[in-house]
């Protein structure tokens, strides 16, 4: 039953709003969360720019880090494949045919974590939702393996020391 929702959400994220700019807008956009790049970038400014939560920033900055380095774990151990639907080929290209869970998410919602401390949380968790929802989108992920993601970002920056 979950795999069967799994599938018919992905083809619904899959089917739906694919005008070919929001198309190229989405592609640039997930890309930017590639190894959690956007939010290792934005704890660096945040080092340089905001020397009074420099602290905050750095803590994000190794939280994100091991929480991508254990979701690269867990993908080896779980070893679920990405999705492959004939009819709607994936549009982007991924680093590894491993898709659960997505790193995506888990980057982007332990960055949300760590950075509400410091910086206002509905935006920032805004745009974690919106970086998890792209993988699905673009067809590299099923919606579960970004909601565990999610899930495993959240656990991170809360038992990261």
């Amino acid at each position: 039953m979950l795999q069967a929702l799994d599938l018919a959400l992905l083809r619904l994220l899959r089917t739906r709003g694919h005008q070919p700019p929001v198309e190229a807008a989405v592609l640039a956009f997930t890309r930017t969360g590639e190894h959690g790049l956007l939010w290792q970038a934005t704890c660096f400014a945040g080092v340089l720019l905001d020397s009074r939560r420099r602290r905050a920033y750095l803590r994000a900055m190794r939280v994100i880090g091991i929480a991508y380095a254990i979701n690269i774990a867990l993908k080896q151990v779980v070893r679920r494949p990405r999705p492959a639907l004939d009819d709607l080929p994936a549009l982007s290209v991924t680093v590894s045919s491993l898709s659960y869970p997505s790193a995506h998410s888990t980057t982007a919602f332990a960055a949300a974590r760590e950075l509400s401390r410091v910086l206002p949380g509905a935006p920032i968790y805004a745009v974690a939702t919106a970086m998890a929802l792209s993988r699905p989108y673009v067809g590299v992920h099923y919606p579960t393996d970004c909601i565990v993601g999610a899930m495993l970002g959240t656990v991170m920056a809360e038992i990261v020391p």
